[in-house]
């Protein structure tokens, strides 16, 4: 299957703003702000990386609203020249330079958008990614719910069955055969619970988000970065595009996103890894890996969560907050935000601001 996956995605006329003129900064504003976001990420104790499509464009998979996007050409009535097969692409510097970050300690969770599984081929564990919008080397069982990486892409999309059974166990006992399915989302498809859950709270105990390739354009995930803004967390953006957010932000880099990956992890001291087979997931054979999220990750989160974030809460500059918030401030998020979906914004809310440099960045 190609990487234009969203041909097999139903109908759906609201895609967003599309087509923006792309902005790069001069080489000497990216190394100075490449400086302060190394300086913000060591001096944070929390951070949280949320990826769009714009972080695997370097990998030969178009994005969707780009200059050239797969949604930006269907207005026109054409279709991307660069088409890659998603078993061909192979992860970048930006998804290696993540996973060696994380593995590092300085990248706490990635949250990402992405269906393309350039995250999971690199290597990076299930216990750092939520995956928002699903995964297409990944199936699930109807019956027993467990996921399961595939060597192959999936042959369907909108979770739909691939024709494969279940060959997991549950209680000690054999699942019996449950069909899986793929776990692509398709509009207006629930969010995968345990992703969605812990994508929430770790985004708002962060003291730094940062943002890579994504126009922030569909919700829930587009505002999942601004959570920890009631706490007095810091938003850094890296995209090309202006994007919905970038009035809010304290950092925006306007350049390619595995330029700024490689010169943190270089002001970090962390080595980014080339790709390789043996560590990706998808090149084992016969491939029966699990790709679950284990219910007792979510649970040990969500204590810590309510710990961390009500100690946040009292200790805001602004004042203190309502302890008895912290759960229903995420109750009603996620209540409210089940659902794949585009937000109706207007196009001034795209547009590009002057960056503000926190001073502790140095400016």
């Amino acid at each position: 299957m190609s990487c234009n996956y969203a041909d097999g995605l139903s109908d759906y006329q609201n895609k967003g703003i599309l087509g923006v003129s792309e902005v790069f900064d001069d080489a000497e504003t990216v190394e100075r702000k490449c400086e302060q976001l190394a300086k913000l990420i060591a001096r944070s104790k929390h951070v949280v990386v949320h990826t769009g499509a714009g972080i695997s464009t370097s990998a030969g998979i178009p994005d969707f609203r780009g200059p050239r996007g797969v949604w930006t050409l269907e207005r026109k009535g054409e279709k991307p020249s660069v088409n890659i097969a998603f078993d061909e692409a192979i992860p970048t510097k930006t998804h290696m330079g993540l996973k060696a970050l994380a593995e590092a300690g300085f990248v706490k969770y990635v949250v990402s958008q992405n269906i393309d599984g350039l995250h999971l081929r690199s290597g990076l564990e299930r216990k750092y990614l939520a995956e928002l919008h699903g995964n297409m080397f990944v199936e699930q069982c109807l019956k027993c719910r467990r996921q399961y990486i595939r060597n192959k892409p999936a042959p369907t999309v909108g979770k739909k069955l691939t024709g494969e059974v279940c060959k997991g166990t549950k209680n000690s006992r054999a699942c019996r055969g449950g069909n899986l399915i793929d776990n692509i989302l398709d509009w207006e498809h629930d969010l995968p619970e345990k992703d969605l859950d812990l994508a929430f709270m770790h985004s708002a105990m962060a003291d730094l988000n940062i943002c890579l390739g994504s126009t922030l354009q569909i919700v829930p995930s587009g505002n999942l970065p601004l959570r920890n803004k009631r706490y007095n967390g810091s938003l850094a953006i890296c995209n090309l595009q202006p994007t919905k957010h970038d009035k809010k932000a304290d950092l925006i880099i306007s350049t390619y996103v595995d330029v700024v990956i490689e010169k943190i992890a270089k002001r970090l001291g962390v080595e980014i890894p080339d790709y390789t087979m043996e560590l990706d997931p998808t090149k084992s054979n016969p491939c029966t890996i699990e790709w679950t999220i284990p219910s007792e990750q979510v649970k040990a989160l969500d204590r810590q969560y309510s710990k961390v974030i009500r100690e946040m809460s009292k200790n805001r500059k602004s004042g203190s907050a309502n302890n008895a918030s912290v759960t229903d401030d995420m109750d009603n998020f996620l209540s409210e935000s089940k659902k794949l979906k585009k937000e109706d914004i207007s196009e001034a809310d795209t547009d590009n601001t002057n960056v503000n440099v926190k001073q502790e960045c140095g400016e």
